[in-house]
């Protein structure tokens, strides 16, 4: 019988490649957020796969770009330090888009790194075969990869494969979380982030990187169902009337479909009452930050 492994693996690449759609197909639930705007993942945050052979903790990590506010300045520290302290880097990249300054930027930075690192090339189902290999090959020439793998994370398309990668790179060692456990955030995070999703989906360009989500109240009430008092905060009053929309009716929607998701989340009925406030230029506010959930950069 082979021994067990376990161990960490950091998701990196380019907003919007497709890590958290990687994340949560591997994982077989939602707890990355998943958007096409870019810098949608805001946290390192661990999604646990355990199996009967191994455990492997995945860091999804915010896309790095180049840093605006100080909320971007976390963004970029929080990628920055997942490439150290793992035991293999899974670098994803968007077939249907040539090598660029990001990538390039990426290959630098795992210039200096001292584990496996494997290159996942997504989005293979959106274009010919015959398109995908010159592109593979300039990745493969401009860096030495553990192992180069094919994917499609919105198809499920060869993630076994990717998944034996790998595994093939973790040491042996224990389970280190219980096998129910899919996350290190708790409940409340997940919940608005949820919610958060669906602001992005749902608003135009001018409003996603100005939203915040709070829960100020989640309580389960004496019938089994549980209350959640959630306020999302953006930067101007006219960010909240668009977050509002006509008589209420785009705050409703998006309250209408984060329930049904926080609701498989928690496997019960939920109330979600929903509040837009504004928070005039908090991402550049270091208490805001904090408030939020995250930590001052230096």
């Amino acid at each position: 019988m082979n021994a067990h492994k376990s161990g960490f693996a950091a998701v990196i690449g380019r907003p919007n490649v497709g890590k958290s759609t990687l994340i949560n197909a591997l994982i077989g639930q939602k707890i990355a957020i998943m958007s096409d705007k870019p810098q949608t993942t805001r946290s390192r945050i661990l999604c646990i796969l355990t199996e009967e052979d191994a455990q492997v903790i995945f860091l999804d990590t915010p896309g790095v770009h180049k840093p605006k506010h100080k909320l971007g300045a976390y963004m970029a520290k929080a990628t920055e330090g997942a490439l150290h302290g793992v035991d293999v880097i899974v670098f994803v990249v968007d077939v249907t888009e040539k090598m660029g300054a990001g990538e390039q930027y990426i290959l630098k930075q795992l210039a200096n790194v001292r584990v496996p690192v494997l290159l996942a090339v997504n989005k293979v189902d959106c274009i010919p075969r015959a398109q995908t290999l010159p592109i593979i090959a300039s990745y493969a020439k401009a860096y030495q990869f553990a192992g180069i793998v094919p994917i499609s994370a919105r198809e499920r398309e060869n993630l076994d494969g990717l998944l034996a990668e790998i595994k093939a790179h973790l040491p042996e060692g224990p389970q280190y979380y219980p096998a129910d456990m899919v996350t290190d955030q708790p409940e409340r995070l997940i919940v608005a982030e949820l919610v958060r999703e669906k602001v992005l989906a749902l608003t135009r360009d001018e409003i996603p990187h100005a939203v915040a989500v709070d829960i100020e109240e989640m309580t389960t009430r004496q019938k089994g169902d549980v209350y959640i008092r959630a306020v999302i905060y953006v930067e101007r009053e006219s960010q909240k009337g668009i977050v509002i929309g006509t008589k209420g009716a785009l705050l409703r929607t998006i309250g209408a479909q984060a329930r049904t998701d926080v609701e498989t989340l928690l496997g019960s009925k939920v109330y979600l009452d929903l509040w837009v406030k504004t928070r005039k230029d908090w991402r550049n506010r270091a208490t805001a930050l904090r408030e939020f959930g995250f930590y001052e950069t230096d």
